[in-house]
């Protein structure tokens, strides 16, 4: 039995269409810090990502600029999902630097007691929550998990090694 059957289902991969597949690598490749697993095959429309895990955690889906698009508003499908991009406030200062250069449309930013999170939409329109957890936090308390959201405040900084 594989310790996610042990411990219960695990997140393996998400896939989102997108309507530019260069513009969405762009994106989730050089913005957001993901390592593309495979270079772009010729005649497939289609790219992985995997941060080392597993295979892919991200596929992105090319299907044109002429597919219906997100629907704005409350509606029943996917909210966001979201990224740990790191496990400190400098890192996710990094991550503010980083989709501010590239312009990024960024929609909210929550100090949720048990992560730090930045909210932004992804060139289609999907939200992508780019998160840090915080340390020492029990998550196992139901106070702390359900705690009320607060603003969060950070900095911009430059990505190290930059």
């Amino acid at each position: 039995m594989s310790s996610a059957s042990a411990s219960g289902p695990e997140l393996g991969h998400i896939v989102l269409y997108v309507s530019d597949l260069d513009r969405a690598v762009e994106f989730y490749r050089d913005v957001v810090g993901w390592r593309q697993a495979l270079p772009r095959q010729p005649g497939m429309p289609a790219v992985m990502f995997s941060s080392g895990r597993t295979h892919h955690e991200l596929l992105l889906i090319e299907v044109g600029p002429d597919a219906a698009p997100i629907p704005p508003g409350r509606r029943v499908g996917m909210y966001h999902f979201g990224v740990k991009v790191g496990d400190s406030d400098e890192e996710l200062s990094q991550m503010l630097g980083r989709l501010q250069e590239a312009g990024a449309n960024i929609v909210g930013a929550t100090d949720h007691t048990i992560t730090h999170s930045l909210y932004v939409k992804d060139p289609d329109g999907n939200e992508v929550e780019l998160y840090v957890d915080v340390s020492g936090v029990d998550w196992s308390d139901p106070a702390v998990l359900m705690a009320p959201l607060r603003p969060l405040r950070l900095e911009p900084s430059a990505p190290s090694g930059r």
